[in-house]
């Protein structure tokens, strides 16, 4: 490590709090605020939040027509296809089994690189598969519902997108500076999502005098810890510390998200559904261990991926 062990261990604990709360977060600001219009506002508020202070500091934002390109592509796969679509998705269903889908990410995008022709390791496979049978788990319990089952279609819609963005992220020719690229990400996502918000009329069920304050201080709390504290920690922390480390908020997470749900939102996940996540968890567990950059060629690692692609 290049920087003192007590702030790294600080900043992976800011991630493993902040982004394993943000779905509890989702939950309660989707309550009384509509979905998309949160989703959208939010990606702008951190937008311009993120421009001013890298204005402040002096940071060139200048970018080639391509790399505008590039960035509003990752946006609308990242945030308005992955992260915007769990808003709505919370909607229907609790934040921990949201938590659970998102968790096997990691596991997707380790498929798509074997449908793009890698062969990752052995045992990165089989945890691959046991992902996708803890997903199974975790599903099946809300078929029986409609407006449940429809919420895990979206949830399952916004993984896929969110993996295809993560996946592809490491393709397109986005900007150098991360916190530029983000900014941009951000900026195009919440364009997208406000206008898909308009267009759908969620403009019509605008009315403060609904809006809980437990909903707005929700949404306030993604904007700054979700979009920025969280993205700044993380984007210092794959520059100071080894990316095993850092990547090991992808099965912490997950499990932040089970316990807040069930313990601040009296959510009860079935026993099936549990016993899933921790296959999801324990599968996850392995592919980090597996893909550990000792083992994996310099720029393979699957699950690396641009900060913004974590702003659950």
């Amino acid at each position: 490590m290049t920087a003192p062990v007590r702030h790294v261990w600080a900043a992976l604990l800011v991630i493993y709090v902040v982004w394993g709360s943000t779905y509890l977060a989702i939950k309660v600001a989707v309550d009384t605020l509509p979905p998309l219009f949160a989703a959208g506002t939010r990606f702008l508020a951190a937008a311009a939040l993120l421009v001013a202070i890298l204005a402040l500091r002096g940071t060139s934002l200048r970018i080639s027509r391509r790399e505008l390109a590039a960035a509003a592509f990752a946006g609308l796969l990242l945030l308005t296809l992955g992260v915007g679509v769990v808003h709505v998705a919370e909607t229907r269903i609790d934040s921990s089994v949201a938590a659970m889908i998102a968790g096997t990410v990691p596991l997707q995008i380790i498929g798509m690189r074997m449908l793009a022709g890698e062969n990752p390791a052995r045992a990165t496979r089989l945890s691959t598969l046991a992902g996708l049978i803890g997903l199974g788990l975790v599903v099946a319990p809300g078929l029986g519902t409609g407006s449940t089952a429809l919420g895990l279609a979206i949830m399952v819609s916004a993984s896929i997108s969110w993996s295809t963005g993560s996946f592809l992220s490491r393709r397109l020719s986005l900007p150098r500076n991360p916190f530029v690229a983000t900014a941009y990400e951000m900026a195009a996502g919440g364009v997208f999502l406000t206008g898909a918000a308009l267009a759908t009329g969620e403009w019509r069920e605008l009315d403060s005098a609904a809006f809980a304050l437990d909903s707005v201080l929700a949404w306030v709390y993604l904007v700054v810890m979700g979009s920025l504290v969280g993205f700044t920690a993380y984007a210092w922390l794959l520059r100071v510390a080894p990316i095993s480390l850092v990547v090991t908020h992808q099965y912490v997470n997950p499990l932040v998200a089970i316990a807040l749900g069930m313990l601040l939102l009296g959510e009860r996940p079935s026993p099936w559904t549990l016993a899933g996540a921790l296959l999801v968890v324990a599968a996850v567990y392995v592919a980090v261990r597996a893909e550990s950059p000792t083992r994996t060629r310099p720029g393979t690692a699957a699950l690396r991926e641009t900060p913004a692609g974590r702003t659950a």
